[in-house]
């Protein structure tokens, strides 16, 4: 191995120390942990969460909708509806104005697992907003928005 190639520890600690999509990486999967732990009980981890809390609406809601709010692409948020789909917690429905298209609404189960988990979320994300202080954590919500 020529000298040329080698890159020195003090950088890959620099890298570790200093790289903002690690930080963040980290911190999303330490908030991840934090709200699966949390709604483990009611059989949910916080992604299904924030999919069934998408689906909140007034209306049955199109997939492009659905996936741009979960900031996802078609095929991963299709993988992520099944296991909730099996549970019946949703529906997948035709789109009366377009029958190519599939429209997304909660069942009546699935509402109910909603209305249990709120709470849930609420107090531990009260927990996270406390941890991160007055003002931290709309600070923080404004910056990973710039990032975007």
């Amino acid at each position: 191995m020529s000298n040329e190639n080698v890159i020195p520890f003090s950088t890959t600690i620099h890298v570790r120390d200093t790289c903002l999509c690690l930080h963040v990486q980290r911190a999303a999967r330490a908030l991840a942990r934090r709200f699966d732990q949390a709604l483990k009980p009611l059989g949910l981890t916080n992604g299904q969460f924030s999919l069934l809390m998408s689906l909140n609406r007034p209306q049955p809601a199109p997939m492009g909708s659905v996936a741009a709010v979960l900031d996802m692409d078609r095929t991963t948020l299709t993988a992520a509806l099944k296991p909730l789909q099996r549970r019946g917690l949703l529906e997948v429905v035709p789109d009366p104005k377009d029958a190519r298209s599939r429209l997304l609404k909660l069942t009546e189960e699935g509402r109910a697992l909603l209305t249990r988990a709120l709470p849930v979320w609420t107090k531990t994300h009260a927990a996270v907003d406390e941890f991160l202080g007055e003002g931290g954590p709309n600070r923080l919500r404004a910056d990973l928005a710039a990032i975007r």
